[in-house]
């Protein structure tokens, strides 16, 4: 009998010791569960389109699918001797139109002004020539020495030297006073253009190289060496490095409880035990549904907010589409 009362006090203490311990495990999931929340998603690798602005041949492209590039580094080049052509071309028409805008601002060489002021003294001196001439015939005529149509002759040969002084005489004011002020604005708009157009050269020039934005890993190589690609036909995919998130969605009753810059941990199945941190980054103003991509069967048909959360320390153990759980500390 008092074997019986033994064991049964035995039997109740390891009962009571059980819903002890069974209390206390179900107060520490309550504690944890409150002060941190677990979410689930995908992430997400931010990827860049490259391609060239102008048209051309490709003549070299410098690396392989999967190589990691370093901003600034180049990655392919188009053939750019049409491009280099048309630029001397503009460079020769630049310097055309300036040399022609110094001529119009500088005014007429001494020379010219000289030359074109012997010119009026000769016809001075004709002129002065041929009124003696006709003093001397108007004399005759009245003693009939001459005729009348010898006399309208010298007449005539008179009137037209007048006529080539005073040409003369104008063609040297006008290369005295120099050009007009509306040739040299003339003169300097062509010249602006002419730079402009330069300018314009020296561009596509150098958007014959095709270089890498950030640094990265080289995705897909689209287009080949030789080909004849168009402006803006993708060439090469590339993965950023430096910008590396996960979407995660959650529903409306939790959501007061998450705000920008809370941070994350984020826990890949093949390092659970190294997480990355994170930090959420934007929540979504509007609902959604759950897209299928997400696991738990809760919240397939649930209304929710999606929620983004930057990695911190991204490295390759982090890749595109790669399902990763998500722990928010919700104590700050």
């Amino acid at each position: 009998m008092i074997k019986r009362i033994i064991v049964l006090l035995l039997i109740l203490a390891m009962i009571g010791g059980g819903y002890f311990v069974w209390q206390y495990h179900i107060h520490t999931r309550q504690s944890e569960n409150k002060d941190n929340l677990t979410l689930y998603g995908n992430v997400e690798i931010r990827r860049v389109n490259l391609g060239f602005r102008v048209a051309g041949r490709i003549s070299e492209i410098f690396f392989e699918e999967g190589d990691i590039i370093k901003k600034g580094e180049i990655i392919a080049r188009l053939d750019s001797e049409p491009y280099e052509d048309a630029r001397a071309v503009a460079t020769a028409q630049a310097e055309s139109a300036r040399e022609m805008l110094a001529k119009l601002e500088a005014g007429n060489r001494p020379q010219e002004i000289e030359q074109a002021r012997a010119t009026v003294n000769e016809r001075m001196a004709s002129l002065n020539v041929l009124e003696s001439d006709l003093k001397r015939a108007k004399k005759l005529i009245e003693g009939r020495a001459i005729t009348e149509q010898e006399l309208e002759t010298i007449k005539a040969q008179r009137d037209e030297a007048e006529a080539r002084s005073k040409l003369a005489e104008e063609n040297l004011n006008l290369l005295i006073e120099g050009f007009r002020k509306e040739d040299i604005a003339i003169g300097r708009t062509q010249l602006s253009e002419a730079k402009a157009n330069l300018k314009k050269t020296e561009t596509t020039l150098k958007d014959t190289t095709l270089v890498c934005p950030n640094e990265g890993t080289l995705l897909t190589r689209v287009e080949e060496v030789g080909s004849v690609v168009n402006p803006g036909q993708i060439i090469a995919t590339l993965s950023l490095k430096d910008a590396v998130w996960v979407y995660v969605y959650i529903p409306e009753p939790q959501l007061g409880k998450l705000a920008p810059g809370m941070k994350a941990e984020i826990i890949t199945d093949t390092r659970p035990d190294k997480p990355y941190s994170g930090q959420i980054g934007y929540i979504s103003p509007g609902a959604e549904f759950t897209p299928k991509n997400v696991e738990t069967t809760e919240l397939r048909t649930s209304l929710v907010y999606r929620v983004r959360i930057i990695a911190d320390n991204p490295d390759d153990g982090l890749r595109q589409g790669m399902p990763v759980t998500v722990r928010l500390s919700l104590n700050p």
